[in-house]
């Protein structure tokens, strides 16, 4: 079973090496490429522990911050904490995926300008 996007493991095929981690052109291929659709949240909590620090009636103070992705996927949304040790990586991942959906929403639109002037040649 291939763990990875098939372009991918046919460029390291074309390479001429295996497709684990440890080749250099599979992991900087990777890095420019893996995306994160969705956003991110940050969130304090409030604990179920009467003499807990959140529940101080004159100061409270909640535990967080925790961060969040929240995210659709098939039509489902769904949520996923995220690490604070890898919140860098993952705001380049979405920032990734937001360009990449900008640049096929221009595609898109590039072609139905196209139609609209010239329609569709038969093959």
């Amino acid at each position: 079973m291939i763990t990875k996007p098939i372009a991918i493991y046919k460029l390291s095929a074309i390479k001429g090496g295996g497709y684990g981690c440890g080749e250099k052109t599979y992991c900087s291929v990777k890095r420019k490429i893996v995306q994160l659709g969705g956003s991110l949240s940050k969130q304090w909590n409030v604990c179920g522990s009467s003499g807990c620090k959140c529940k101080n009636p004159n100061h409270p103070v909640k535990h967080g911050p925790y961060y969040q992705l929240s995210y659709t996927l098939k039509g489902k949304s769904s949520t996923a904490f995220v690490k604070k040790a890898v919140l860098k990586e993952v705001h380049a991942r979405i920032k990734r995926h937001k360009e990449f959906r900008e640049l096929c929403n221009a595609l898109v639109e590039a072609y139905v300008t196209e139609f609209r002037k010239h329609g569709i040649e038969e093959e």
